[in-house]
């Protein structure tokens, strides 16, 4: 049914890449295939080092002599599924469809690489089409934009010739984003030598499940459950008043995407397993409270299981849970000429157990410097006085705002006259590639632009069919219009 979508072609082509596993890191297959895809339209088409793909498309006749435009998305995919889903985004084709009510296409289970495969099958689209009136054009292909922007970062200087950049990366049509939020990582690592249960005590498993999660930049003001803050709240409990001990914990899968589920092994005194389940009761009930009318699904529930052999020593467990209890996740402050724009967050994402060490990965934001430098420290503070290794990574640049940008006015007069309204012009509190890619090409104007997605990052991602053709003819009377 995807294939029978308008425009047929960009709908086509939007198949054909959920066809081809690209969960980032995984690269070789889906650059391999759109550099061939370039070269079977007999189009000048570059590999670069680390995997990027440029195919270039001369000029439509009496455009030759106007400036160059690249159209430019990243080929990777955010990999997140229902636990209950069985699905390898190593190799198994993403299973997409039309909703029942014909306006959305979504995936069975997982998420469906909307983000940012309708933007790759615009390009690829507008690449084919002999009719399209443009400029010389440049498609522009990144990888691994999901974890850490690697692409644009190793991209060199001198490879793209184009002086407008439309970035197709935005998921919410009508707006123009003009601007973005820089990012830091953060990993905060406790080593410990385990230690052993106590004899005669008994194991639970206990799983934090049915968050909706979502993207921790665009969705993060949604003020959705964090699984792993909420778990952390219930060991905290269990730690000082149940006699819990912990053993492992696990939580999150990506440092982008908002924790949907987090999961601990403790060890208890077998005498207590009763009131302990009590406590796991009161706590679910106190959470579906809490987040009634944004959670639909939460569940906290235990199961006892095989003891483990070892845990974590108590003083390593209680400045773990302190740590990550004190940790900050949200909306840490709103930009006060634009108070309905996201300045500064904070995403704990992932937490994981592994030969001694608990990991705790977080995500910071901000489209301001100083307040991600102070978010940051923060964070910092939180962790190393429990006496964790901290570690910063992954640092990238925001994306200043050219309000006089001539391809600003551009495609605003465009929408204006395309569809008889005037585009909300913002900036966007997440990562785009714009940043990055204008420190090596100084002077370059971009904007960025999008059909509605929503829930990227989780497995309720879709993406409105009306907005997708819509989308298309924008992008085309723009091209028209440079």
């Amino acid at each position: 049914m995807l294939q029978d979508l308008q425009p047929k072609a960009l709908w086509s082509n939007f198949y054909s890449l959920t066809q081809i596993p690209r969960p980032s890191g995984k690269k070789k297959e889906i650059s391999e295939f759109l550099a061939n895809y370039g070269r079977s339209l007999g189009l000048e088409t570059i590999t670069d080092e680390i995997g990027n793909v440029i195919i270039r498309k001369p000029a439509y006749p009496g455009y030759e002599n106007h400036p160059g435009v690249i159209l430019q998305g990243h080929m990777d995919m955010v990999p997140q599924k229902n636990s209950d889903v069985v699905f390898d985004f190593q190799k198994d084709p993403i299973r997409a469809y039309v909703e029942e009510n014909n306006e959305w296409v979504t995936a069975d289970g997982t998420t469906l690489g909307a983000d940012n495969g309708i933007g790759v099958a615009t390009a690829m689209a507008i690449l084919a089409d002999k009719n399209v009136v443009h400029p010389p054009l440049e498609a522009f292909f990144t990888v691994d934009e999901e974890t850490g922007m690697y692409g644009a970062f190793d991209l060199k200087g001198g490879l793209l010739q184009g002086k407008y950049l439309l970035n197709l990366d935005s998921e919410t049509e009508g707006e123009l984003y003009v601007g973005c939020a820089g990012g830091v990582d953060t990993t905060a690592v406790f080593d410990y030598q385990p230690v052993e249960v106590e004899q005669g005590d008994i194991a639970l498993k206990i799983s934090l499940t049915g968050c909706k999660g979502g993207h921790s930049g665009c969705d993060i003001h949604l003020q959705r459950a964090n699984a792993i803050k909420l778990l952390f709240r219930f060991l905290k409990d269990a730690v000082a008043n149940y006699e819990a001990r912990l053993a492992c914990v696990e939580g999150g899968s990506l440092r982008n995407a908002i924790p949907r589920e987090a999961f601990a092994v403790v060890t208890i005194p077998a005498e207590g397993k009763d009131d302990f389940l009590e406590l796991v009761d009161e706590y679910e009930d106190l959470f579906i409270r809490e987040y009634d009318r944004v959670e639909d699904n939460l569940h906290l529930v235990a199961e006892q299981i095989d003891c483990p052999d070892t845990e974590l020593p108590e003083d390593v467990q209680d400045f773990l849970i302190h740590a990550v209890t004190l940790c900050p996740h949200g909306v840490y402050r709103m930009i006060p000429e634009m108070p309905d724009i996201v300045e500064t967050s904070n995403n704990l994402a992932m937490i994981k157990t592994e030969d001694g060490k608990v990991s705790v990965y977080c995500l910071t934001r901000s489209s301001v410097e100083s307040r991600k430098e102070e978010l940051k420290q923060i964070i910092h503070s939180a962790f190393a006085l429990a006496g964790a290794d901290v570690q910063f990574s992954g640092d990238y640049p925001g994306w200043k705002p050219n309000f006089k940008s001539n391809l600003l006015a551009v495609t605003k007069d465009i929408y204006q006259k395309e569809f008889g309204s005037s585009p909300r012009v913002v900036t966007i509190h997440a990562g785009l590639e714009c940043g990055i890619i204008g420190r090596n090409y100084p002077g370059m104007e971009m904007i960025s632009f999008g059909p509605t997605i929503e829930h990227p990052h989780s497995p309720d991602e879709r993406v409105n069919i009306a907005t997708v053709q819509k989308m298309y003819q924008y992008t085309l009377a723009i091209l028209k219009a440079l």
